[in-house]
């Protein structure tokens, strides 16, 4: 099948919008999966909805090298194309003086060739340099392309390109000018998940608008040109397949407030023997199931749908009183205190105001806080809902947890914040709740270790 990465000079170089535009183009005629590096929620959620795939996350930091071919051989069954999505710069990671984390890390697990988005705003010759030093700091890395972006007319286009294919000696498959249609475009789908801004039916046009316009802009027969065109082999033994009949139900909150899951999740799932429920904590009634997870999300945007739910709420705290195992992550954990506490002037509000929530943590949340987005490293306690381990993760919110001082912890971290003093995974009899974001591959033993919990405890 063909394969491709792109990835960006910088942050906001355009990759994101011409990532989506190009897996749009090339759906109507092939089955494309496409991958986002990094742990990220809101991208995926787009480049599944125009692929009509699940989209799936490689990270080098959580994962190892292993994990990222099984998710890649695993994710690209059946399909023609897989298009990655890098993050941030091409060499961003999570330390200074090597790759792991970073874009490069995992286009060069995986033998893939770049093309490298550079937003050449106010520049022409000096975008040939620009990439000829992403060239030469890691020969390891293959830049088969580039896509120029923000150009300022003809003039710009033809001195950045001619300079570029001269001294790189690699193609310009693109020059995308400056438009503010696009970057209003993407500005409004921004940090907002497809399944909650499509509710409304405006994304559709603005992901129209986008791929309208990017189309007139790159050449894709040039693009497909550049793809390697290699078969992509599954690892010897996959934490995809399948060792159990499904004996399992976990209820999976699932709606506008609550909708951070990586897609590997519910496969993985699939693969120790348990099915899954999906409810509304905004709409509907607790179903029954065997245990329950909470990802994240904006419980703060609903937080008046959720405390009216009140049915729901009282449901979860019974449920994790009676010692179903539940497990939370960030918005999850919100939604678990007793409640969310916006501050005055959030979204105009004129005073502090308080919203109701599960109340099975004593404590509550407050925001907006300080922004928290880290790596997270660290060692689950033996007495955890997700038994001993060691995790790597990410943290990423504007919310403050304060729990009652007595609240017991399951992680002690090495790198990260957490809820308190590098603690996190508040837990109470079978309940745990965190802001760390686990990937279910990376801790595939941990959520082996959840369901096995649901099924010792079912009723």
């Amino acid at each position: 099948m063909k394969q491709i990465l792109i990835s960006g000079d910088r942050s906001g170089s355009g990759k994101t919008s011409i990532t989506l535009a190009l897996a749009a183009l090339l759906s109507k005629t092939d089955r494309v999966q496409t991958f986002k590096v990094g742990m990220d929620y809101i991208d995926p959620s787009y480049l599944s909805a125009v692929s009509g795939r699940p989209c799936r996350n490689l990270d080098s930091f959580a994962l190892s090298a292993s994990q990222v071919k099984d998710i890649f051989a695993f994710g690209c069954r059946d399909a023609d194309i897989a298009i990655i999505e890098g993050v941030r710069g091409l060499y961003e990671g999570a330390e200074a003086l090597d790759d792991t984390g970073s874009t490069a890390a995992v286009a060069k697990s995986l033998d893939v060739p770049v093309v490298l988005v550079v937003s050449a705003q106010s520049i022409t010759r000096s975008a040939a340099a620009v990439v000829k030093g992403f060239q030469a700091f890691d020969p390891g890395v293959r830049i088969a392309g580039v896509i120029l972006n923000n150009i300022k007319g003809e003039q710009h286009r033809r001195k950045a390109q001619t300079a570029i294919e001269h001294y790189c000696d690699v193609p310009v498959i693109g020059a995308i000018p400056r438009m503010e249609e696009m970057q209003l475009a993407m500005r409004h789908l921004g940090l907002v998940p497809y399944r909650e801004g499509s509710r409304s039916g405006e994304f559709e046009g603005r992901i129209k608008t986008i791929t309208d316009l990017i189309a007139n802009y790159v050449d894709l027969d040039a693009f497909r040109s550049l793809m390697k065109d290699a078969p992509v082999s599954s690892p010897p033994a996959s934490v995809f397949d399948q060792k159990r009949e499904q004996d399992v139900t976990i209820g999976i909150a699932l709606d506008e407030a609550f909708n951070f899951y990586y897609a590997d999740l519910f496969d993985l799932l699939h693969s120790l023997g348990a099915s899954y429920v999906p409810f509304s904590p905004v709409h509907d009634l607790l179903p029954e199931a065997d245990g329950y997870i909470f990802g994240g999300g904006y419980p703060e945007l609903f937080t008046a749908e959720l405390e009216k739910n009140d049915r729901m709420r009282e449901a979860v705290r019974e449920t994790s009183r009676n010692g179903t195992p539940v497990y939370a992550e960030c918005g999850g954990l919100m939604y678990l205190t007793d409640r969310i506490r916006l501050k005055k002037g959030w979204h105009d509000l004129p005073e502090d105001t308080g919203y109701s929530m599960c109340g099975v943590f004593a404590g509550e949340t407050r925001m907006p806080a300080r922004r928290v987005v880290s790596y997270v490293e660290g060692r689950s306690s033996p007495d955890s809902p997700f038994g001993p381990a060691t995790f790597r993760g990410h943290e990423f919110h504007y919310s403050d947890v304060v729990l009652d001082p007595e609240t017991k912890f399951a992680y002690t971290l090495s790198r990260g914040i957490g809820i308190r003093d590098n603690l996190d995974g508040a837990v109470i009899k079978n309940t745990l709740g965190s802001y760390t974001h686990l990937h279910p591959v990376a801790s595939a033993g941990m959520f082996a270790y959840f369901v096995e919990l649901c099924r010792r405890t079912q009723s």
